[in-house]
């Protein structure tokens, strides 16, 4: 295949399609996913009824990091933004780190919406093969089956070919189904509120808040709530698809949140508000409530609402699939920025005529697929992609930081209120997440980091000629390594971490991380790319975006 260089092909790179109500709805069908139909269970185990005050904590943290995505999607309405924001601020080394990051937390959220699709089709008899109960680590969880895997396969091949008919059709496609996803839970929190609300149960079993403060903040992070947010940012990943960029990425970042905090905090409370007496016997970890395989359509069931049961059942279907589409969709668009930086091969930034980079939409597929077997649960995969997520949101902040001080002139759609306090907040609020995910799920993140320095070293090694060579900026990314082995040091001595009499107790290890956090941030953002390296990899980055540099597949 010969490469192009064309300017403003009308069939080849990546089309502006999607107007604002295909950007909020990418963001606010990739946030409401399974983390509505699993999320209030396992905060409740967590924290108890004190689980209501883990989603505020969660929304909030996630909201002011929404903010800062906000600017910044403004500011360079480019393809896989996330990705690319620490490479315009920190050159090649942290550019290509973060990038990373956002590649491995979006290539991994399809399986877990797969997975959660499967477990909830436990209630009918023919999905029973598919899964087999057995106890991992003194808790009981449902892994997938040699049919269960082919199964997962199969759905993740329908997702990968409605992606690769074209941006247009998958806009439309995942609101048309978003509008759905989100009606669904709202009749749900109508009609369990009305039908039986027994406000006891608030402080039933072993107590409004069992684990005190600890469980409540290993809620935000353990029991699916950071990960229930998750996708706000996929306005900004499409940002290279999008009419209006400047005006409707603000918009849609923000939105997306506030409507996700509103709807995940009434389930929770209608979910806690609608049990039954006899299945809150005992501790909150341990009642009967746990065992449910569906949820909300076990609670439906037993409060003889079957009507509203099979709703859930059919939703349990289309919103884990609309956010697995969605996140599809993410990856292809973050590793087609990625290699545009030099970080990945050349062969993801080939497209088909519709617009859709198909090497990276297949690459997602092979990964996906080959996550059902390490991790063959829901629960197996929800805490590294939290860990994994924030680690990648964390870069924002830093990059905030670096343009304000070195690029304060360049226009902003959208500027962050009280960016000098909210930005550094929005570091450590990342890095307090990751504190709480623990170091159980810590340790496979640093493993997987050091496999994506491998990819990227040799790709480095053996990609040749291109038309982009990174900027290894090693003085401007000084404090990565610092960053990444002081976090996991702290994690591992922390109240968090596996030794029996941590050297950081609770609170303790919060204010380290607090104080450690603030330190990286304005060591990194004083040592960031001087403005003129900046302003051109910026322009670099522009006119890459605008020129179609692609390899047609064969047609």
């Amino acid at each position: 295949m010969a490469t192009t260089t064309t300017q403003a092909l009308p069939d080849s790179g990546l089309k502006r399609n999607v107007g604002f109500i295909g950007l909020i709805w990418a963001s606010t069908g990739s946030i409401i996913g399974s983390g509505w139909l699993f999320g209030s269970q396992e905060a409740l185990k967590t924290a108890g009824p004190a689980a209501i005050i883990s989603w505020v904590i969660g929304g909030v943290a996630v909201l002011v990091l929404a903010l800062v995505h906000a600017e910044l999607g403004g500011m360079f309405p480019i393809a896989g933004g996330t990705a690319r924001f620490p490479h315009i601020a920190f050159g090649g080394i942290a550019g290509a780190s973060f990038g990373w990051f956002s590649w491995l937390q979006s290539v991994t959220v399809a399986p877990i919406e797969v997975e959660a699709m499967i477990k909830y089709a436990q209630h009918w008899q023919f999905a029973h093969p598919w899964l087999h109960t057995t106890t991992v680590d003194g808790e009981t969880q449902q892994l997938l089956t040699g049919w269960g895997i082919a199964v997962a396969v199969l759905l993740m091949a329908v997702v990968t070919v409605v992606n690769l008919l074209s941006v247009r059709i998958l806009a439309n496609t995942n609101s048309a189904a978003t509008w759905w996803k989100v009606f669904i839970p709202l009749l749900v929190i109508l009609v369990l509120a009305f039908s039986g609300f027994h406000g006891e149960n608030f402080t039933a079993a072993n107590g409004f808040m069992p684990e005190g403060a600890k469980g409540i903040l290993a809620a935000v992070s353990t029991s699916g709530i950071i990960f229930a947010f998750l996708g706000f940012e996929q306005a900004d990943q499409l940002a290279g698809e999008a009419k209006n960029p400047k005006r409707d990425i603000p918009r849609a970042v923000i939105g997306s949140v506030l409507i996700g905090l509103v709807i995940y905090l009434l389930l929770q409370i209608v979910f806690l508000g609608a049990l039954r007496s006899e299945v809150l016997q005992g501790s909150w970890a341990t009642a009967d409530f746990t065992k449910y395989s569906g949820p909300f359509a076990d609670i439906a069931m037993a409060a003889g609402i079957t009507w509203l049961a099979v709703v859930i059942f059919i939703d349990a279907i289309i919103s884990p699939a609309g956010t697995g589409l969605i996140y599809v969709t993410a990856t292809t668009r973050i590793s087609y920025g990625l290699s545009r930086n030099g970080y990945f091969p050349k062969a993801f930034e080939w497209t088909t005529k519709a617009g859709v980079p198909w090497v990276g939409l297949v690459t997602a597929f092979v990964v996906g697929c080959a996550c059902f077997a390490p991790f063959p649960s829901w629960q197996g995969l929800v805490s590294l992609i939290t860990s994994a997520s924030v680690l990648m949101y964390a870069g924002a902040p830093l990059a905030l930081g670096a343009f304000r001080k070195r690029i304060p002139e360049v226009e902003r759609p959208y500027r962050m209120p009280i960016a000098s306090v909210l930005s550094p907040i929005a570091f450590v609020i990342a890095n307090l997440i990751i504190l709480w995910t623990g170091w159980d799920t810590d340790w496979k993140l640093g493993i997987a980091i050091l496999l994506g320095a491998v990819v990227i070293i040799l790709n480095n090694v053996f990609r040749g000629a291109s038309s982009v060579r990174p900027r290894w900026d090693w003085k401007a990314a000084q404090w990565l390594l610092p960053y990444l082995v002081g976090m996991g040091l702290i994690v591992f001595l922390s109240d968090f971490g596996p030794l029996t009499h941590p050297v950081f107790p609770l609170w303790i290890d919060i204010v380290v991380v607090a104080v450690f956090s603030l330190v990286i941030y304005y060591w990194a953002v004083n040592s960031a790319s001087p403005r003129e390296e900046i302003l051109r990899t910026a322009a670099d980055v522009r006119d890459v975006e605008e020129t179609a540099v692609v390899e047609p597949a064969r047609h």
